[in-house]
């Protein structure tokens, strides 16, 4: 009767070990040493985009309703014209617990871009809809492009050790 009390006792005694192990095992996320604008410079000249500007910290405020001290850095383009919906954003949080924050923002400003698109230029429309936003450690990345899928790789092999 003590046998079976004892393998059982063992049996959870090792997952609980194990299961402990697993967590503090995780492997922290690699950061890129660039800068955001190294960053969308690098990613950018890989794929034909159209004249994109850079926002400033006040655009950022109204654009995104996001307050620009959140961030450590970032670096938001958007298109010279209002023809394309074309836009990028790598933003570097200053604290993580603001992340949610700045997916919000992100968010909210696809769905303004969306609205601006929705009755004017349907093939942008679409563009829009098919935004993407990922989020790498402090990294929070929005991309609106023909080439989006293209675009989110290439940001996330830059999150790769080399």
């Amino acid at each position: 009767m003590r046998k079976p009390y004892l393998i059982m006792m063992t049996v959870v005694l090792v997952l609980l070990i194990s299961a402990c192990g697993n967590k503090n095992s995780a492997e922290p996320v690699y950061e890129p040493s660039m800068t955001t604008k190294e960053m969308v410079d690098s990613v950018t000249s890989k794929y034909e985009q159209p004249a994109l500007v850079e926002l400033t910290a006040e655009d950022i405020s109204t654009l995104y309703h996001l307050d620009p001290q959140l961030l450590d850095q970032y670096t938001i383009m958007m298109p010279m014209m209002n023809i394309k919906t074309n836009e990028i954003a790598v933003m570097k949080v200053k604290d993580s617990k603001d992340i949610p924050a700045v997916e919000d923002a992100v968010k909210q400003r696809a769905t303004d871009i969306q609205k601006q698109f929705e009755n004017y230029l349907p093939d942008q429309y679409e563009n829009a809809k098919n935004y993407k936003l990922t989020t790498n450690g402090n990294f929070v990345i929005f991309i609106i492009s023909e080439k989006a899928d293209e675009l989110e790789k290439a940001f996330s092999d830059l999150f790769v050790k080399p």
